[in-house]
C-alpha cells in the first residue's frame, strides 16, 4: 500500500481545467462569434474591400441574433441621406419579447466612421460599384456586420470560371488516378 500512496498525486486545479477545456476550431477568432454568412456574393459578384460596421439593433434583435435568426440573402447596403443603411436583412421576431418585438424586415442603420463611409461613397457613385453584407458575428458582445465593395459579374466571367474550376477538377482526378 505505501507504494500506491507515492502514486497519487494532488491535481493542480489549473491543469485539470486546461485539459477538460473545449477544443476550439481553426478557424474560429477568440471573441468572435459567427451569426450568418451571405455566401451567394462570391457567385454573384467579384468581392473587393471589405469593411466591419456596427449595426443598431434593439434589445429583442439581438436577442434574436444569438439565437442564430438572422438571413442575408436578399439584403443590401445603401446610403440614405448620408448614412449606410443594411435593407433587406431579415432578423426573425424573438418569441419572448410579446409586443415589445421588432419589425423583422425594418431597416437597420450602419455604424462606420466618417472616412470610410466617404470612400464607400466614392466607390459607389462609380459605375458598377455596389455594398454587400457578407456576413454577420459579435465580437466582444456586440454585433458586426462586414460589408465589402462588389462589382457585378457577367455572365460569360461566371461561365468562364466554372470552365477553369471543372478543367482544375478534371486534372486532379487524373492525377489521383496516375498514382
Amino acid at each position: 500500500m505505501g507504494n500506491r500512496q507515492n502514486l497519487l498525486y494532488p491535481v493542480n486545479s489549473v491543469l485539470l481545467t486546461n485539459l477538460m477545456a473545449k477544443k476550439s476550431s481553426k478557424n474560429e477568432i477568440p471573441g468572435e462569434q459567427l451569426i450568418c454568412q451571405n455566401r451567394r456574393i462570391f457567385h454573384d459578384y467579384a468581392v473587393g474591400d471589405r469593411f466591419e460596421a456596427g449595426l443598431v439593433l434593439k434589445g429583442s434583435e439581438v436577442k434574436s441574433c444569438r439565437l442564430g435568426n438572422v438571413q442575408l440573402h436578399e439584403a443590401y447596403v445603401k446610403f440614405i441621406k448620408g448614412e449606410l443603411y443594411l435593407l433587406g436583412g431579415h432578423i426573425g421576431e424573438y418569441s419572448q419579447a410579446n409586443h415589445f418585438n421588432h419589425k423583422p424586415e425594418r431597416d437597420r442603420k450602419l455604424l462606420l466612421n466618417r472616412h470610410e463611409i466617404e470612400k464607400l461613397w466614392i466607390k459607389v457613385r462609380e459605375k458598377g460599384f455596389v455594398i454587400v453584407p457578407v456576413m454577420m458575428y459579435f465580437k466582444n458582445g456586440r454585433a458586426k456586420l462586414q460589408i465589402a465593395l462588389a462589382k457585378g459579374q457577367k455572365k460569360e466571367d461566371q461561365r468562364q470560371r466554372i470552365k477553369e474550376r471543372d478543367a482544375k477538377r478534371e486534372m486532379d482526378r487524373a492525377m489521383r488516378r496516375r498514382r
